[in-house]
């Protein structure tokens, strides 16, 4: 029998927490959670990172096919979610106004944001070629490996 999603969520936070324990490299540390998350996660087709520069949000380290570069904040599902400072969880992208479409493939979507200091830093952004991918036991997942990755970079840029 499959592993439950809360047993699977963690997993990927101990494994996170090996991965982030003696290195403090952001983009690094970024690069090995979207790997982590990709390939950790079923039914995924992209997993990434964007992170704030000024008005727009530049893309990071992901897995899966190329992406759009820059997003301005309010824009799609990644610049809604960090211009809400909240995460945003789309079961069919082609519903959500004003979405970007990088991958036609991709059919759900959910965006956390990275809040550091009271400011939002990036966006760790999820895309399945799966309606109705992503549920709320994903978004509390996500938000936790992401204020572990939100945490470690804080504690090591003090």
């Amino acid at each position: 029998m499959r592993e439950t999603k809360l047993e699977l969520y963690r997993e990927l936070a101990e494994q996170l927490r090996a991965l982030l324990a003696t290195e403090p490299d952001r983009i690094a540390n970024a690069a090995n959670m979207a790997a982590l998350i990709y390939h950790g996660l079923p039914d995924l087709n992209w997993a990434g990172f964007y992170f704030r520069r000024g008005g727009e949000l530049v893309l990071g380290p992901f897995q899966g096919k190329p992406a759009c570069v820059r997003i301005p904040l309010g824009n799609g599902v990644c610049g809604t979610a960090a211009s809400r400072g909240a995460t945003v969880l789309v079961p069919y992208v082609h519903d959500f106004p004003g979405h970007i479409g990088c991958d036609p493939a991709s059919r759900s979507e959910l965006v956390v944001p990275l809040i550091e200091r009271g400011e939002v830093s990036g966006v760790l952004d999820l895309d399945s070629p799966l309606l109705a991918r992503f549920d709320e036991g994903d978004q509390a997942g996500c938000e936790r490996l992401v204020v572990l990755f939100v945490d470690h970079h804080r504690e090591h840029s003090a």
